[in-house]
């Protein structure tokens, strides 16, 4: 077979992989696009000296407004809780209502749902340093808003379970990826197989030369018998 078929072969081969992997790949790639946070207000490991009113966090995606996903809360020094409201998302943002209590460190936690559908949970800290005699609030021995239980510090449900879906959409997206790989080189393969064994056309210059010292054969069709 020439080199050139060989290379044409190949090169087909190669481009219908990686269309293959094109196709295979895009749709899976949502499965890696989870929201991650950008910023936060108290920021995380800083120090406020007055009542910041809300807490909130961005991150770099909007967030699904689903009734009842979105979990936050305020949790002091003290264990007690100090959101004052249920949490609410404007679009990247969530945030919730808070009056802080003693002064020491507070913890922000949340659960909110990624544009992709998948919940993301996590927590940050700040330290809170009121002036003298600002005022101060009692905080609560349970949450104000049911839903913030979810996102109690160190609850880890949640989180264990989105690793648990993310880890089974990516396995997913590897096995089709692959079976896509196996196809199209099996194709490949089949295809340059066939090229090759395709008889090459006769050239005519490779035809022995008829000996010039023949005479006409007889024809014995015209012989009188």
């Amino acid at each position: 077979m020439a080199p050139a078929t060989v290379r044409r072969a190949a090169a087909g081969a190669v481009s219908a992989l990686a269309l293959a992997l094109l196709a295979v790949a895009g749709p899976a790639a949502p499965a890696f696009a989870h929201n991650t946070v950008i910023d936060e207000g108290p920021a995380a490991e800083s120090t406020v000296a007055d009542q910041p009113g809300e807490v909130w966090i961005e991150t770099n995606d909007v967030l699904l407004d689903l009734d009842g996903a979105t979990a936050m809360d305020v949790v002091g020094p003290d264990g007690r809780h100090y959101a004052t409201d249920c949490p609410v998302v404007d679009g990247p943002i969530a945030s919730v209502a808070a009056e802080l209590g003693p002064a020491g460190e507070y913890t922000v936690a949340y659960r909110v749902v990624s544009a992709d559908g998948h919940p993301i949970t996590g927590d940050h800290t700040f330290t809170w340093q009121p002036a003298d005699g600002a005022a101060v609030a009692e905080g609560t021995a349970e949450p104000v808003c049911g839903a913030a239980a979810t996102a109690e510090p160190g609850a880890g449900a949640d989180a264990g379970d989105e690793s648990t879906d993310a880890a089974a959409s990516v396995g997913g997206d590897v096995v089709w990826i692959a079976a896509a790989v196996v196809a199209v080189l099996g194709a490949g393969v089949a295809a340059f197989l066939l090229t090759r064994r395709r008889p090459a056309p006769a050239d005519p210059a490779d035809a022995p030369a008829a000996d010039a010292d023949e005479g006409p054969r007889p024809d014995h069709a015209s012989d009188d018998r």
